[in-house]
């Protein structure tokens, strides 16, 4: 079930948000438990039972781990619990991929097991991991209600896409959050923003996409549409996804940590990374990056735990060698403004951001990429290296069509609108315009929102096969 559906938004969100309010708070965490796995099994019914599993592994290791915490039964848990995790995750989404290989490579005929990837494994997967982790550690204590820790994995407002939120973050929200009615406005106010990016914004950014793909009129410029399309697309799709997690966990009394910080303004890769998809790059920094030693090493040792974390951070977003690529890439450009180019780029505030956003936009490029060769033909169409013209009708056709909502996601994309907006509010009668017409253009949102999804079909969530 999406977010951006009517089915959520009419129909599942006010009956949980009634039944939740109505409760009396000892049952709360139940309620958001049973609608979670609820909206799990909309989608994935048959993979609820791994949901399920998945809790209670993580309930079971987590006690255990406390139980024999300072001796070496502890570590022997904590190993089962990364194993058992991993061991799942990898049969899911890595097995077909594996197969794929091996007989590649040895020209055996393997039929591959052809799968379905259970939605959100990977964000639920490595909350556990965050979690049995944590107790290990002495971070966190053991969470002895089972109903709670579920309800902290299961979460339906995070558990698709993320954010991936540790469990150390929540730990006291999950018992004695507060709710408000200026907490829940707010939350409703976070949420129609995100739900306007994605479905005013990425879905027509998506529109680019799509008819790139199948195109027979391809230029040097329709590359490039594409890429910059893409590139926006994506940002909007999964920040705005973030947006509306936010905004529900804040409506049922939980503060989330931010996902995404503007990184379309940052001045290097290293400053992209830190503003971008955020807590996923927070969990590989803690639960990888420094216990393999961080940058506390030798040269040698710090570029091997720079390759490994960033491989991973490909090979977590799909079983493809093109996110595997698209890992390594950023490893190379990491290290060479680690040892290189960081003094350099301080230099020039303009030409730092025209390097970070050229850079950005090819790592997307080899993301969205279905295969490597694919990944060559695009990047040399894109520079000029292919027998394609410079410009096409169809090129200019989209790229005319759709200049307002590239200008649109190009403003939106920075700190500009927010700026302003924020100026404006320290002008005492635009603060009351603002009291009264803030909902009603909220309002206003949602209604051209709920048009726009009874009349369309393209729906798509990018961060859904990861």
């Amino acid at each position: 079930m999406l977010f951006s559906s009517i089915p959520f938004l009419f129909y599942f969100l006010p009956i949980v948000l009634i039944l939740y309010f109505a409760v009396p708070k000892v049952f709360k965490n139940s309620v958001l438990l049973l609608s979670s796995l609820f909206f799990y099994a909309w989608g994935e019914p048959k993979y609820v039972v791994l949901m399920v599993l998945s809790i209670l592994m993580g309930y079971a290791f987590g006690l255990l781990i406390e139980k024999f915490r300072g001796k070496a039964l502890s570590k022997v848990f904590v190993t089962l619990s990364v194993v058992f995790s991993l061991a799942i995750l990898g049969y899911f989404k890595y097995a077909d991929f594996f197969i794929d290989n091996f007989a590649g490579l040895t020209g055996l005929s393997i039929p591959l097991l052809n799968i379905a990837l259970p939605i959100g494994i990977s964000f639920y997967t490595f909350q556990i991991l965050s979690y049995t982790v944590d107790v290990y550690r002495g971070d966190v204590a053991a969470q002895k209600n089972p109903i709670t820790l579920g309800a902290y994995i299961a979460m339906f407002p995070q558990l698709i896409a993320g954010p991936i939120v540790r469990y150390r973050d929540v730990e006291i929200q999950l018992n004695t959050r507060t709710h408000s009615i200026q907490k829940a406005a707010s939350g409703i106010k976070r949420f129609t923003i995100g739900l306007c990016k994605k479905i005013l914004i990425a879905n027509l950014l998506g529109e680019i996409t799509a008819v790139f793909l199948a195109s027979a009129d391809l230029s040097v410029l329709f590359y490039w549409l594409n890429a910059v399309a893409f590139s926006l697309q994506i940002y909007f799709d999964f920040s705005g996804y973030s947006d509306m997690a936010i905004g529900l966990g804040r409506i049922f009394g939980f503060e989330f940590l931010e996902n995404f910080n503007y990184p379309y303004i940052s001045k290097s890769i290293t400053e992209f990374w830190r503003r971008w998809h955020m807590s996923l790059g927070q969990w590989f920094r803690d639960y990888v990056y420094i216990p393999m030693g961080g940058n506390r090493v030798s040269k040698a040792r710090h570029f091997i735990n720079i390759l490994v974390v960033w491989m991973l951070t490909g090979f977590w977003h799909g079983a493809s060698w093109n996110f595997v690529l698209w890992g390594l890439y950023f490893a190379l450009l990491l290290m060479l403004e680690k040892y290189l180019l960081l003094d350099k780029l301080k230099k020039s505030k303009v030409l730092s951001r025209i390097y970070v956003l050229l850079f950005v936009l090819i790592s997307f490029v080899i993301f969205d990429s279905p295969t490597l060769p694919d990944i060559g033909k695009r990047l040399l169409a894109m520079f000029g290296f292919s027998s394609i013209p410079l410009v096409s009708k169809e090129a200019l056709y989209y790229l005319g069509s759709y200049a307002f909502v590239l200008i649109l996601a190009v403003i939106g994309a920075t700190p500009l609108p927010k700026m302003l907006y924020a100026k404006l509010s320290k002008n005492k009668a635009f603060a009351k315009i603002t009291v009264i017409m803030e909902p009603v253009l909220l309002a206003v949102m949602l209604i051209v929102v709920t048009a726009f999804l009874v009349d369309g079909s393209f729906n798509p969530f990018l961060y859904f096969r990861f």
